[in-house]
């Protein structure tokens, strides 16, 4: 079996982490990991597996010459800076950040959904992992849009701290924590307190009164399917550690009903559906962390529109929606592509 220098960049936040424990998991045929982070990490030392121990090396002074692929989980001004740098050298970026995403000459996959347009990894030898949020949902609405073409889109999310990184999760323990301690913490992270409440916010507001987070879901998801989905988002921030859930209302211009749609996504590879109609019986966020999949529940009709159903989506944001789907973008790239036959144009 063929091997591939692998470079984690961003090797000591909590998706780069992850990633490599993905890789391990999975038995990605690796010759050689290389962590990276910033200088000031430099010297650390990260897991790989169970056993081997990885000291981390500065992005700034690193080679990615020789390096097959690249899994970016620095922040969008990292990639924007180094992902081109390691293009150039040969190595296949897989970027989580949201900076190429929208760029028309790079692919934004989940692997469930489009991994045909991996193919496209060669106009700039950089690939885009989609926003958290939207990789779950697409997930999801791909097979239902095959069977009856989805008409439109209206979710609301409940998004862990988790997808703001480990400040974020830090605030939300040290706030609750001051709660019990009879102390009023104030918020650093975000706009409001997030112990014990919920925040209508995530991302910069736009002009049109969505936030940008809002605005990925509407625009990704129509990149990422192929199609343009009217949709409506709300993104909601929750005082949850790991694993987001989204409430989603489903038009269809064709026949489609809560049956059908049962049918449909319990035959789909990546998708457990547990919707049982009983206390209990539907998946919650405390229950998905750790696991790569996107789970269904509550599947049902909607009175009020015809072929319209509800369904509540749940899935681990830091595995399915950073680090296992980009690790699922680098089996895909290894198993159907020559990454060493290729010929680099990178613009």
């Amino acid at each position: 079996m063929e091997k591939y220098k692998v470079a984690i960049v961003g090797a000591t936040g909590n998706v780069g982490r992850l990633m490599l424990e993905v890789l391990a998991e999975r038995n990605f045929p690796v010759s050689e990991v290389v962590a990276l982070a910033s200088r000031r990490s430099a010297g650390r030392e990260v897991s790989y597996g169970d056993k081997q121990v990885l000291k981390v090396q500065a992005l700034e002074d690193y080679d990615f010459t020789g390096t097959d692929i690249a899994l970016f989980s620095a922040g969008g001004s990292v990639s924007a800076e180094y992902c081109p740098i390691a293009a150039e050298a040969g190595c296949v970026a897989i970027d989580n950040s949201s900076h190429f995403r929208m760029d028309p000459e790079v692919p934004l996959i989940v692997p469930e959904v489009n991994a045909d347009k991996i193919s496209e990894y060669t106009k700039k030898y950089i690939i885009a992992n989609p926003n958290c949020s939207t990789a779950q949902l697409v997930v999801a609405l791909k097979p239902l849009h095959d069977a009856a073409k989805i008409k439109r889109v209206v979710l609301s999310t409940y998004q862990s701290v988790s997808g703001a990184g480990k400040d974020a999760m830090d605030e939300l323990f040290n706030q609750t924590k001051g709660i019990y301690q009879n102390e009023t913490p104030s918020p650093e992270k975000f706009t409001k307190r997030i112990a014990f409440n919920v925040i209508p916010h995530i991302d910069v507001f736009k002009e049109d009164g969505n936030t940008k987070e809002e605005w990925k879901m509407i625009a990704e998801t129509s990149k990422i399917m192929g199609v343009d989905i009217p949709l409506s988002a709300t993104c909601v921030r929750v005082p949850v550690f790991v694993g987001h859930a989204e409430s989603v209302n489903i038009e269809f211009e064709n026949f489609m009903d809560a049956e059908m749609a049962t049918d449909i996504l319990s035959d789909v590879e990546g998708i457990t559906v547990n919707d049982r109609r009983v206390n209990g019986g539907y998946s919650t966020p405390q229950e998905v962390a750790g696991e790569d999949g996107v789970f269904i529940s509550r599947i049902r009709d909607d009175a009020s529109l015809p072929n319209t159903i509800n369904l509540w989506c749940v899935a681990d944001n830091l595995r399915k929606g950073a680090a296992t789907n980009a690790v699922q973008i680098a089996e895909d790239l290894i198993k159907n592509y020559d990454l060493r036959a290729a010929v680099k144009k990178v613009s």
